[in-house]
């Protein structure tokens, strides 16, 4: 990335996850939006893109808002293009790469990056049926016979504890570790102390994983501004600059495609050395990872991806609290899909803005002291594709 070419996101908006059926998603989009344009301190005027990241099983808001619904209620009058950009969970890693476009073509000064979710508009058999028919999974082959999400990612945990002698109660660390953070973090959903005990003893789901092991959908929106690193620095005293990304590419749409080496490899290893190398940066210089993973036993895959940690050893590493506040890696310090709430598209959102948040040191209590730069990870569909960025309060 050429130094012209970098980004800054400046500011940031985000509601509270949870369970709100009275709340109108237009409302909470509008909301975060204008949290954003504040945060930044940015004239409105001067988005010139707004890009929306499509609630999910909710055709006639998305069709609203990217036909100039936001832009008109926001007063955008400097707004020229409207765009969807939807990729799952990892559609806040090609937002990034879309306003790349429109900035360095000139296209756009400044773009708004905005999401949000209602699953609680659904029915739990709605939801259920949403994700056999568009997370992975061939309607012909798999579908047909009741094959869920988790059912799905329950196979990988058995295969990963297998091949690496992971074992229940390192998977379950995960989910302590992730609820610390959540304890913290006041737009989380789930903020009950947990223990290792607790979410072992929880029912299960499908095996090996537990019934708090496996994600609880929930509402939210989040929203981030993102403009060029040299506009940045006359806009807002705390520019978050993006130093480094890297792709893994994608890969399959069902897992029983995966061209790799077996279902425990997802190419973060491929993505994170492209990122650090074009940040200039090191592993070690990471301050914080933002690990978007969903299910616990796929953190520790991407930990281990990342070189954090040799194969198989990332379930000690968390279960003897190094990911905890107070660790030597804080890891994921929103609570993640698990404990702050899984937003379908938004987890990645979420983590997104939950980066940009530590590295302006507005996270309040769960704040790092003195992070300086960290690694954020993402990934859509069925684990189809792998996302890293860089990001640091200094360009180096």
């Amino acid at each position: 990335m050429k130094g012209s070419d970098k980004l800054a996101i400046v500011g940031i908006g985000e509601a509270p996850t949870g369970w709100f059926p009275e709340r109108a998603a237009l409302d909470v989009i509008l909301e975060v939006s204008r949290q954003a344009i504040f945060d930044a301190g940015i004239d409105k005027n001067d988005i010139g893109a707004f890009l929306l990241v499509p609630p999910l099983a909710a055709e006639w808001l998305e069709y609203h808002l990217t036909f100039g619904r936001l832009v008109e209620e926001l007063g955008l009058r400097g707004c020229n293009f409207t765009i969807q950009v939807n990729s799952g969970g990892s559609s806040s890693s090609a937002s990034l790469e879309a306003a790349r476009g429109l900035i360095t073509s000139g296209a756009a000064k400044a773009v708004l990056v905005a999401h949000t979710q209602k699953w609680s508009a659904l029915t739990t058999e709605e939801m259920v049926r949403f994700f056999q028919e568009n997370a992975g999974q061939y309607e012909e082959w798999e579908f047909m016979y009741g094959m869920t999400y988790n059912s799905m990612l329950a196979m990988v945990a058995e295969r990963y504890m297998l091949e690496t002698g992971t074992k229940p109660e390192h998977i379950a660390a995960v989910a302590v570790s992730l609820r610390k953070w959540a304890e913290l973090n006041p737009n989380a959903r789930f903020r009950k102390p947990l223990t290792i005990e607790e979410v072992l003893g929880s029912k299960i789901v499908t095996s090996p994983l537990h019934q708090l092991e496996c994600n609880v959908l929930s509402d939210g929106g989040e929203a981030f501004i993102v403009t060029s690193a040299e506009i940045a620095k006359s806009i807002t005293k705390t520019p978050v600059y993006l130093l480094g990304e890297g792709h893994g590419g994608v890969t399959h749409f069902s897992m029983v495609q995966k061209p790799d080496k077996n279902l425990t490899y997802w190419r973060f290893d491929i993505a994170s050395k492209i990122a650090l190398e074009e940040a200039g940066l090191k592993l070690e210089d990471m301050d914080i990872a933002e690990i978007y993973a969903a299910y616990p036993h796929i953190t520790l895959m991407v930990l281990e991806e990342l070189g954090f940690c040799k194969r198989g050893e990332a379930g000690q590493f968390v279960l003897e609290g190094n990911t905890w506040p107070g660790g030597k890696l804080p890891m994921s310090t929103n609570g993640e899909a698990l404990s702050q709430g899984h937003t379908g598209a938004g987890v990645g959102m979420a983590m997104m803005v939950e980066s940009v948040r530590q590295l302006m040191g507005k996270a309040g209590e769960r704040q790092v002291k003195n992070a300086e730069f960290l690694i954020e990870t993402a990934g859509g569909g069925a684990y189809m594709d792998s996302h890293v960025a860089i990001m640091g309060r200094e360009i180096p």
